[in-house]
């Protein structure tokens, strides 16, 4: 998290006010409710979002109210969409601790994420800007239509890559690219501002999302949810899917069957083994250098966008301590890229 602090200093005061509003916003007279919401409030991971949100304001212009409320609306209905998803996937786990369904139950987790829906629809009101509006209801759809595209990706596990990247864009990088036009609308930037910002925050996401899923292929602990889990859940991505191209046939063919034992909770297949299996397929077919590969591809497109913007002039030690809006946006990505977990 070090990193993460080093990023925020060019709205370390911002972030303070938006923390401060956050929490007020989760205080709840209703005891069950009021004990999910800290858990949540307890568990909140990166807070990547807010961070982008006050970065494209403050990319354009001062930080004020707006954008506060912008950022703490889109935290909430993610949040609210975690929910709901580990209800949809089962999940035991969430951000290294266990889910709300696991610590409640499936029926709480639904109808606290329904709560927080409702919470986005008051403090976007309160904006008062219908284009902010727009951004984030048009987020909530993309958002489930990218859950139920995965979900009957062609009535079978095995996508495509063109597939496999149209889910990661609704499912991650919608969620990205609205907090970056969220914030830069709030702030009232250009048009050509918001448009530089709004790319950005989706090709972010895709960084982020296809991270995520080199993850699923890893060993370590602190990652704070299981891998392997896509397999699992039926999801296949990007590292599995180029790997599967690149094999010969029956060896991509005994792969395949393999996933969809995973997938089907097969008692006759041993899973740490098979596993195992799939994991040494996806390193010996370079899954993962070629996911590796698209990262460094978005993120030099992702760079060239932010040229719009131009930097202040500081001597070089006075610059180091205290990084601009663009250049802790820049670090984020790089960060997004080449975090441990």
């Amino acid at each position: 998290m070090e990193k993460l602090t080093l990023i925020r200093q060019p709205i370390e005061k911002e972030f303070l006010l938006y923390d401060r509003l956050y929490e007020s916003t989760l205080r709840s007279e209703n005891a069950l409710l009021n004990e999910v919401l800290m858990h949540t409030a307890h568990h909140r991971g990166k807070q990547l979002r807010p961070l982008l949100t006050l970065l494209a304001a403050k990319i354009c212009n001062p930080v004020t109210e707006k954008p506060l409320q912008a950022a703490v609306a889109l935290e909430l209905l993610h949040t609210a969409t975690l929910m709901h998803d580990d209800v949809v996937d089962n999940s035991p786990t969430r951000r290294g601790g266990p889910s709300v369904p696991a610590l409640w139950t499936n029926k709480v987790a639904v109808l606290v994420g329904d709560y927080l829906l409702a919470k986005v629809i008051g403090i976007t009101a309160d904006i008062h800007n219908g284009r902010i509006l727009a951004i984030i209801a048009h987020l909530g759809q993309m958002l489930s239509s990218g859950e139920l595209l995965q979900l009957h990706a062609g009535g079978t596990m095995w996508i495509t890559e063109e597939q496999y990247f149209k889910i990661i864009d609704q499912k991650t990088a919608q969620l990205f690219q609205a907090c970056m036009e969220a914030g830069a609308e709030s702030a009232g930037c250009t048009q050509r501002q918001r448009t530089a910002l709004r790319e950005f925050g989706r090709l972010f996401g895709l960084c982020f999302q296809i991270k995520d899923d080199i993850f699923d292929y890893s060993d370590s602990e602190e990652i704070g949810k299981p891998t392997m889990n896509d397999i699992r859940d039926g999801k296949v991505t990007l590292p599995l899917i180029i790997s599967l191209q690149r094999a010969p046939q029956p060896e991509a063919d005994r792969i395949r069957m393999l996933a969809e034992a995973l997938a089907n909770h097969d008692e006759k297949v041993d899973t740490a083994k098979a596993e195992e299996e799939i994991k040494s397929f996806v390193l010996c077919y370079g899954g993962i250098q070629y996911a590796n590969q698209q990262m460094e591809q978005l993120r030099t497109q992702a760079t060239a966008l932010l040229d719009i913007f131009r930097e202040p002039v500081y001597p070089p030690e006075v610059a180091a301590m205290h990084p601009s809006p663009k250049q802790s946006l820049l670090q984020l990505l790089n960060y997004a890229i080449h975090r441990l977990y």
